[in-house]
């Protein structure tokens, strides 16, 4: 059956139509769509299959106008042949403790997960949006499926998921750490697991996801056993627009000196922070590496940037008691040789050495970039959360006999 997987970002939309076998065979992509940058210029890009890919800048106002576009552009593409679309699976970034496998939607769901919105104010709301283009227009006869990214941390141990607040407080309010980018760091685990020809079950990793949104993850056993994201996406790693770890004194101190109201910190810890906070240009990194060589600020920025992800890397070996390999996937950490040499700088000493010859060709390829004597492995890896959106939807929807 095809499966159309839909993955929500919050300035992006990532839309897949995937081909499912009952066999238990890897789903096949399709067709392929991008919108990046929503907007009057937003940047499309659609493929069919192995065939030519079209990119154009265009206005995509919103992730409702997105989808569109890729339904528009699919059927017109393909003649129609590769319609209608069975089932629709939705990657929703926050889950709380209730959703911890995938989901069939229904209206009791979507008003669940309306109410996380507060907790990932810069992710579910788009997927919602999503969601309803998607209803809209495939009809409500397609069955429609949420994959969750705090499904792959649901088993963190209580040391690593619990916050040291009140426990009074805490069981009020349900507070804990959830993580996120599941999704993409059990990506990760199984792609690893493959190409190194390790057993799931057996790989001790430290996976990075970057990208706008930016992530570690320590896995044991094939489950996650500590992550950088919290209560919301907003802890651990440097990102885009977000802020990572900071002191939350330095929140009460600007709510008096600035005066700042909880919308406003919101909006300055989501929106305006990070990459783009610090560099003053862009939350996107390839234009902040562009302008480091002359610029005093965005040289900061990436070496902020990349010394926060190291000093997560040493953090998970202490947790873990040392690691097989640190896995680099996302956006960044596929794309980017520079900034995985600079994350990875001085840690050598426990034995992660990268070969210079194979991160520089790994942009956009896979494969080892550590060297063959090198204790701890590096590698890189491609990240298809298309795939296992589309795998786990399959598995939920036969569970309940929807197809």
């Amino acid at each position: 059956m095809n499966i159309l997987a839909v993955n929500s970002g919050s300035t992006s939309l990532k839309l897949d139509l995937m081909q499912v076998e009952s066999s238990g065979a890897a789903p096949r992509r399709l067709v392929r769509g991008r919108v990046e940058r929503f907007g009057p210029e937003a940047a499309t890009d659609f493929q069919l299959g192995d065939g030519e890919r079209f990119r154009s800048s265009k206005n995509v106002a919103d992730h409702r106008a997105g989808v569109s576009w890729f339904l528009d552009n699919l059927a017109a593409a393909s003649g129609g042949t590769l319609l209608p679309i069975a089932a629709a699976v939705h990657r929703v970034v926050h889950g709380g403790a209730r959703f911890t496998a995938p989901a069939l939607l229904d209206e009791g769901v979507l008003a669940e997960l309306e109410a996380l919105s507060e907790l990932a104010p810069l992710h579910n709301p788009p997927a919602l949006t999503a969601i309803r283009a998607v209803q809209s227009a495939l009809g409500a006869d397609v069955p429609m499926v949420a994959v969750f990214d705090t499904a792959f941390h649901r088993a963190l141990p209580p040391r690593a998921a619990n916050y040291p607040l009140p426990h009074e407080l805490t069981a009020r309010h349900g507070l804990r750490r959830f993580g996120f980018h599941g999704i993409a760091h059990d990506c990760m685990l199984r792609r690893y697991a493959q190409l190194a020809g390790v057993p799931i079950e057996e790989a001790v990793l430290i996976t990075l996801q970057l990208g706008g949104g930016c992530s570690a993850a320590a896995i044991r056993g094939g489950h996650s056993v500590d992550t950088s994201m919290g209560f919301t996406p907003l802890e651990g790693l440097m990102m885009g627009t977000r802020t990572g770890d900071l002191d939350p004194g330095l929140l009460l101190y600007l709510a008096r000196k600035e005066g700042l109201g909880v919308a406003d910190l919101e909006n300055l810890l989501n929106q305006r922070s990070g990459l783009l906070g610090v560099s003053g240009r862009s939350a996107d990194l390839r234009e902040v590496l562009a302008a480091a060589p002359h610029d005093a600020r965005a040289a900061l920025a990436v070496d902020m940037f990349c010394y926060r992800a190291r000093k997560y890397i040493g953090a998970y070996l202490a947790a873990l008691g040392g690691a097989q390999a640190v896995v680099f996937g996302g956006g960044v950490g596929e794309n980017q040789p520079l900034i995985r040499l600079r994350i990875c700088e001085g840690l050598d000493w426990f034995g992660l050495v990268l070969d210079p010859a194979r991160n520089a060709a790994a942009a956009g390829v896979e494969g080892r970039i550590s060297r063959d004597d090198a204790r701890v492995q590096a590698w890189v890896v491609s990240v298809d959360e298309a795939a296992l959106m589309a795998e786990g939807a399959a598995e939920c929807l036969r569970g309940n006999h929807a197809v």
